[in-house]
């Protein structure tokens, strides 16, 4: 059975950092890519970073230089490490999971309808 477990969210302060961990069962991070979402109140969800085993990212340009994604085989877990956090920052973040013998072209990478599995989310808040 697929499963993502996200967790590490919590309110931080504007300029803090979180670390986000997401952990995959059922399947193996080899075969698959790994993306972050995320959902602010009223607006619809955006993709944030995308991860394979290759060790290629792709960012959204809003998160660029702030946010790094990164992986351990091991442990079959995705981080988000975020650094330099804005209150637009603020929303439910969810990870997500494609086997990539189902993707094609360049398009996929942050579209969240390109995605077969889903975690239920975690919220961070960024606030004074």
């Amino acid at each position: 059975q697929v499963q993502l477990v996200e967790s590490g969210g919590g309110l931080v302060q504007p300029g803090g950092s979180l670390r986000l961990s997401c952990a995959a069962s059922g399947f193996t991070l080899n075969n698959y890519a790994i993306a972050w979402f995320r959902q602010a109140p009223g607006k619809e969800r955006e993709g944030v970073s995308c991860f394979d085993h290759s060790g290629s990212s792709k960012y959204a340009h809003f998160v660029k230089g702030r946010f790094t994604i990164f992986g351990d085989n091991a442990k079959n877990t995705v981080y988000l490490q975020m650094s330099s956090l804005k209150p637009e920052d603020t929303g439910i973040y969810s990870c997500a999971a494609i086997n990539l013998l189902l993707t094609s072209g360049d398009t996929w990478y942050l579209d969240p309808d390109s995605y077969t599995y889903w975690g239920q989310g975690t919220q961070i808040t960024v606030s004074s």
